[in-house]
């Protein structure tokens, strides 16, 4: 780390919790350029170049197909009395013409669905496997195609490989690189030209970085001090403190109720997700895994600069601080990018944050909450989180150490089972840690 770096002078805010892909809100600061340097905006492609080869690969199954097609005609007889046996006089148990229709019809869906209109979902391509898949297996066994040739078998094998290699492709290929590329180019734009914040901080010189003062046990009525004397609080922003205070309540409730934690699954990296039953809020997932770095490099990475989460986190789409209350209580707006090969569309989330930095550990708790500026969207299913947040305690033995915790409570809506849920939601925690490990082994490097 470089010597120059006070990381005792570092603040911000930690993320709600928003989603199955864990979603972060944007903060209203960045690190300063000799850091972090924006990456400029790029121009935005209509049309993928995955895309195009996904088309480009159907066309080759119409081809391929038809060229198998048309041997077969030449095989026994010429093409023309070939042509009129199978199209003229067709036969569903002896002819090879409604194979190639088959082709013909995933060229038309797919090309109109994934090059006209330029889809982003796997409807079509499912509707066209389907058909495919369905109408081969009854080909298969009630035709007599296996006593004509060999192009009884090759037909209809290279028809079911080929559209289920298209399926393959476009979920695992076209929709993922499109997804990644659209999350790059909204982390370049945030970058480049982030927002004004909704309400003025005060000012910030160079090298200083906005930071929620250390927070001390006290009354409720101390609390209530809060930021008083920069303006005054209307009822809804009182209503956001006490959201955030009875949040950050509950989140160390949890921590101090480790010895009844549920212990679900671990990972190779030692990771492990525990549960608890909360009253009122159902079940809670907590994470727990050991980081070798400073608590600060943590909070510098997940807290400090939220927006710059984009970049390296493939769960984030979009973030945004929707106002700041006081200097510990914000209020944000989050997207989560959709999960589990597109079965998890994105969600968004409106959450109350309240972050306090103490001596042993930095912690933020928040829970979902209502805000006039970003009302329930049709784009999205409004997803909704209990009380939740992140932990980041410091070793009293070793400073270059850290563990860090993940409170998760979330009710993602729609028609989701739940059980199917809360199934992936431990993979989902065990991604992010990859992915936070990763950022933390590259901002290592660049600072050697």
């Amino acid at each position: 780390m470089p010597s120059g770096v006070d990381y005792s002078e570092l603040g911000g805010s930690l993320p709600a919790i928003s989603s199955l892909n864990a979603s972060y809100s944007q903060a209203s600061l960045s690190l300063p350029s000799p850091y972090y340097p924006p990456l400029p905006p790029g121009e935005r492609r209509a049309f993928s170049d995955v895309r195009r080869t996904f088309c480009l690969f159907v066309t080759f199954d119409l081809l391929f197909i038809t060229l198998l097609w048309i041997i077969e005609l030449n095989i026994s007889k010429s093409i023309w009395t070939s042509l009129e046996n199978e199209v003229v006089h067709y036969n569903f148990k002896s002819s090879f013409f409604d194979i190639f229709l088959l082709a013909v019809f995933r060229f038309l869906c797919l090309q109109l669905g994934y090059a006209a209109f330029r889809l982003r979902h796997w409807w079509v391509i499912a509707i066209t496997t389907l058909v495919t898949s369905a109408f081969l297996i009854a080909k298969v066994i009630c035709s007599d195609l296996f006593s004509q040739n060999a192009f009884g078998y090759v037909l209809p094998i290279t028809s079911f490989v080929v559209a289920w290699l298209e399926t393959w492709f476009l979920d695992f290929k076209v929709l993922t690189q499109e997804a990644e590329d659209e999350r790059a180019y909204l982390a370049a734009v945030n970058a480049a030209c982030e927002p004004a914040p909704l309400i003025s901080p005060r000012p910030v010189s160079d090298g200083q970085f906005y930071s929620p003062p250390e927070s001390l046990a006290g009354s409720d009525e101390d609390l209530d001090e809060e930021g008083l004397g920069r303006k005054e609080l209307t009822e809804q922003d009182k209503q956001f403190l006490r959201q955030g205070r009875e949040a950050m309540a509950v989140v160390e409730q949890i921590l101090t109720q480790e010895e009844n934690w549920k212990f679900e699954k671990t990972n190779e990296m030692g990771d492990a997700v525990y549960t608890l039953e909360i009253p009122f809020h159902g079940k809670t997932f907590i994470l727990k895994a050991l980081l070798q770095c400073a608590a600060e490099l943590v909070y510098q990475e997940v807290i400090l600069q939220p927006e710059k989460m984009v970049q390296w986190n493939r769960t984030v789409s979009v973030c945004q601080i929707l106002q700041r209350v006081d200097d510990n209580t914000m209020v944000s707006y989050d997207v989560s990018a959709g999960a589990a090969g597109g079965v998890v569309s994105p969600r968004d989330f409106v959450n109350v944050r309240r972050v306090e930095r103490r001596r042993d550990c930095y912690i933020s708790a928040g829970i979902a909450t209502n805000h006039s500026s970003k009302p329930p969207h049709s784009r999205y299913v409004r997803g909704e989180n209990g009380p939740g947040g992140f932990v980041v305690l410091k070793s009293s033995s070793n400073p270059s150490v850290c563990t860090f915790i993940w409170v998760l409570n979330t009710d993602l809506k729609g028609r989701l089972p739940r059980y199917l849920i809360h199934q992936s939601l431990a993979a989902t925690m065990f991604e992010f840690m990859s992915h936070l490990r990763q950022r933390i082994n590259e901002v290592r490097i660049s600072y050697r």
